[in-house]
């Protein structure tokens, strides 16, 4: 199961929701926006958007969508032991519960208008109704809470992956473009129809054509909405005295909590460990909000792990998918009964400040080392700055042959360099690993024609292409920690470099590459045992890397 849809029921329940609630917000937003162009695009959009969502399955589909998100957030509420959360969870919070008070006005005057007094709900009937009274400011602020509610949500489920973290940028301001053409339609649309309803003939028509409601309808619609917004207090107020009444009743008893490497806190029973962290403002890592979808706040219990009651599904699949020790609990989710001492695993104040990426993402991809031969003989008795002056013009050669193929240089080192390939991808990866090798080779030769021309000798080289399973994330210290890959891979591309200068060939690409790839294994590939690789490894030499195996046609159209 992806990563995404890691934790216990009530969590996968509440993403699918709220992803049915943010598409169906989009294009509600998106229906609302075409006002700016024409109103028979507004309508249509309109008809079109409700043959979904007034189909007896979509309506059953939406409404169920909107209760169980509604729902699942009034339960969490209620378990919470601690109202202390994040800013962004808080914020949440907020605008969650703002959203019924204002939507419910939203439906009462469209969806139960229409099905109790007829009224023909188009978008242009709620735009005249409301528009230059203060409805229009709180459906408004409806819109964009809605909105942001979504966005925050989005971003806290895919702030861990590449692409999302990649784009964040072009997708901010795809964000901002949604609402503010849903208000320019809006605007456009409302005040149109209020210059067309100058006319007094044109005005009524068009509350003839809506079927507008009358005095009494008016009455029993004040009624209806005042009732539904009422309830939902209710329903908030006994949330909130659920909420608070549990956690009267925990304060009765208490557990004592020590830890390892800081404080021993005495905390009310029935809270999560990273809920009795978070109140007696013990640091306590949690990427994932303690939603049990990452494992960055596990805890070691010593001493008395066994008394401990079993690690429910979500818990225990979190915990195998990173192979944890015996004894090894997230704290999001144990709720300790008992005296324990507890070892934080990620216990470092500074890891609070750190972004998503500091957590690690294992991809399976295509890493490339190279590195220059003889360089030390080279340039040995030549100036500092003469050095400096040769390795920048090789890097300048043959770099732009990674880069070109989707590649990028991960670090530096001396007279050579790391290179990986994060493509959409593992095929698509092995493949640019191949290309920047030839183009590398390619490189190398004009290069080393322009060395002669000066009357230098050439310049010698040797790759390692590998391919594996790394782990890519910010390593070092809090607000120092570039990002970089750690991982077995890594090892043994570098030592395949290695090998070509025994072997004097200048690359030597691993079976893994060119599985990956989608070549088929040529003769001549040699298994190697290199040191402190487990495995032998079965790799192509290469002579020249321009030979390097090619598939053919761009990558991009490879499968």
């Amino acid at each position: 199961m992806s990563d995404l849809w890691r934790g216990n029921w009530a969590t996968r329940a509440r993403i699918a929701s709220g992803l049915a609630l943010m598409l169906y917000a989009l294009l509600h937003f998106l229906n609302i926006g075409l006002g700016l162009f024409s109103p028979d695009w507004l309508e249509a959009g309109q008809d079109l958007r409700q043959t979904v969502t007034r189909n007896p399955l979509g309506e059953v589909l939406l409404y169920a969508a909107l209760i169980l998100h509604a729902g699942l957030a009034l339960m969490r509420l209620i378990e919470r032991r601690s109202l202390r959360m994040a800013r962004a969870e808080a914020v949440q919070y907020t605008f969650g519960f703002a959203i019924p008070l204002l939507l419910l006005t939203h439906i009462t005057y469209t969806r139960i208008a229409h099905e109790v007094y007829g009224v023909d709900d188009q978008m242009g009937y709620l735009m005249y109704l409301i528009w230059g009274s203060t409805s229009a400011l709180t459906q408004t602020v409806l819109l964009l809470i809605v909105w942001v509610h979504g966005c925050i949500g989005l971003h806290l489920w895919l702030r861990g992956r590449t692409w999302w973290r990649r784009n964040t940028h072009l997708l901010t301001g795809l964000a901002v473009l949604v609402p503010a053409f849903a208000l320019s339609g809006f605007v456009t649309e409302s005040r149109r129809l209020h210059l067309a309803a100058q006319d007094e003939d044109t005005r009524l028509d068009m509350l003839d054509a809506y079927n507008f409601p009358g005095p009494e309808a008016f009455a029993g619609l004040i009624r209806t909405d005042a009732m539904l917004y009422w309830g939902f207090v209710a329903v908030l107020g006994t949330a909130l005295t659920a909420h608070l009444a549990l956690r009267l009743n925990a304060r009765r008893t208490s557990v004592r909590i020590t830890y390892t490497d800081g404080p021993t806190i005495t905390a009310r029973l029935g809270q999560t460990l990273l809920e009795m962290s978070r109140e007696a403002g013990v640091p306590h890592t949690s990427l994932c909000g303690g939603k049990g979808r990452c494992t960055t706040c596990r805890v070691k219990i010593e001493g008395n792990a066994h008394d401990l009651p079993q690690p429910s599904e979500a818990e225990a699949r979190s915990l195998q998918a990173v192979g944890a020790a015996p004894g090894t609990r997230l704290a999001c989710q144990l709720r300790p009964d008992q005296p324990m001492t507890v070892h934080r695993v990620f216990a470092s104040g500074g890891q609070l400040s750190r972004g998503p990426a500091s957590q690690g993402q294992e991809r399976p991809l295509a890493i490339l080392f190279l590195d220059m031969r003889g360089f030390t003989a080279r340039t040995a008795g030549q100036l500092p700055y003469d050095v400096v002056f040769l390795l920048n013009r090789f890097f300048d050669a043959v770099v732009p042959a990674v880069t070109a193929s989707g590649g990028k240089i991960d670090k530096y080192l001396g007279d050579g360099f790391l290179a990986l390939f994060e493509t959409r991808d593992t095929a698509s990866s092995a493949q640019a690993g191949l290309s920047a090798a030839a183009g590398i080779g390619r490189a190398l030769d004009a290069f080393n024609a322009g060395l002669e021309a000066e009357g230098a000798p050439p310049v010698g080289i040797g790759i390692g292409l590998h391919l594996g399973n790394v782990v890519l994330g910010e390593i070092g210290a809090a607000g120092h920690a570039p990002r970089t890959l750690i991982g077995d891979a890594v090892n043994a591309a570098s030592r395949l470099e290695a090998q070509t200068k025994a072997m004097q060939v200048e690359l030597l690409i691993s079976a893994a590459v060119l599985d990956a790839a989608g070549i088929a294994r040529p003769e001549g590939l040699v298994a190697l045992d290199l040191r402190g690789v487990e495995e032998p490894i079965d790799a192509l030499p290469v002579p020249r890397a321009a030979d390097a195996p090619q598939l053919t046609g761009p990558i991009s159209e490879q499968p």
